[in-house]
């Protein structure tokens, strides 16, 4: 068997036990990669969480699963203001780290990971925008980059879900909750991936739930130098995702760009010229091939697939559509970055 990565995880969140580890643990992801340890605030629910999943340690504190020196990397699925301020322990601990996004609450906060990242040069740091390793994505930005469907000229994305469940930490904005952070953060940067460029300017509007103060229905507007992308999220609205990528000749769609499902085929949509092809993508798992791509740049000290500066500049880009947003009610007003 290959070297493997030993991997330990900080939390028990409901994507790791029914995501992230799942995936890690498919073949052929797990050859580099394997899930050892997890940890919680509750020692109990960590040891549920090992017998359920069949992991060897369990932990009651995210202390103990760092001070473990059988430990190479950790995957942290905590709360978003938790992410810098374990992130920075566990490099502090030895450990390699995929943190989930939004890496901060603010870009500044972001740069003080980076800080941090710099007086541990060994070791890999990125941000788990998984959606950006399946075949799909790769495919799409082959299709941006190569014109099949001409110059990129503007894209459109609509991601929501509902949910009113009070004790989510959805509804925390002390936490870093909300529309946003939670699922606008996708849009922004699949937009900067396939632009290969940052915004010059954005637009924003924040509809906010009065009884939770954290914005609900979101809509941007991202001006780059070549086009536009626009989209809306919502975590009080009927649940769909759709991506639309539009050239000078033709168009890609994407059908589930994000919650990729990993027990069917993927579809896409290519169309130049009034043709239009149905892509099928093998099933496989973001998540893994997430996990397998880290875990390899560990063993062969590669460079990690994104930069932890892509996610300095995506919580940029969030931070003026907030700012837009906040300074003119509910129209916004434009925000120059």
């Amino acid at each position: 068997m290959d070297k493997q990565i030993r991997w330990g995880i900080l939390g028990t969140a409901l994507i790791a036990r029914e995501a992230v580890i799942p995936g890690m643990r498919k073949s052929p992801y797990d050859r580099h990669a394997r899930v050892t340890a997890i940890a919680s605030r509750s020692l109990p629910q960590a040891e549920a969480v090992t017998r359920k999943l069949s992991i060897d340690k369990a932990y009651g504190s995210y202390e103990e699963l760092l001070a473990d020196n059988q430990i190479d990397a950790v995957y942290i699925p905590l709360p978003n203001h938790l992410h810098v301020p374990y992130s920075i322990q566990a490099l502090e601990s030895g450990k390699h780290v995929l943190c989930e996004k939004p890496i901060a609450l603010s870009a500044a906060e972001a740069e003080t990971l980076v800080a941090a990242a710099r007086r541990y040069p060994r070791l890999k740091l990125m941000e788990a925008f998984m959606y950006r390793h399946h075949p799909q994505w790769l495919w799409a930005r082959q299709m941006v980059d190569e014109e099949r469907i001409g110059p990129l000229r503007t894209i459109q994305t609509i991601f929501s879900y509902f949910d009113e469940n009070p004790d989510r930490i959805l509804h925390y904005p002390e936490w870093g909750g909300g529309a946003l952070m939670d699922i606008g953060c996708y849009p922004i940067s699949l937009s900067r991936f396939l632009f290969h460029a940052e915004p010059t300017r954005v637009v924003g509007t924040l509809e906010h739930d009065p009884r939770f103060g954290v914005d609900r229905l979101t809509s941007g507007l991202m001006e780059f130098e070549a086009g536009t992308s626009i989209f809306i999220c919502a975590t009080q609205l009927v649940p769909h995702q759709r991506v639309n990528i539009y050239g000078t000749r033709g168009r890609v769609e994407i059908e589930i760009p994000f919650n990729a499902p990993t027990d069917r085929p993927c579809r896409a949509w290519l169309d130049v010229d009034g043709t239009i092809e149905e892509l099928r993508f093998e099933t496989c798992d973001q998540y893994g091939i997430q996990a397998d791509l880290f875990s390899r740049a560990i063993l062969e000290d590669l460079p990690v697939p994104t930069p932890i500066s892509d996610a300095v500049a995506n919580m940029r880009v969030i931070d003026a559509l907030v700012k837009s947003g906040r300074q003119s009610g509910q129209r916004g007003g434009w925000e120059s970055l």
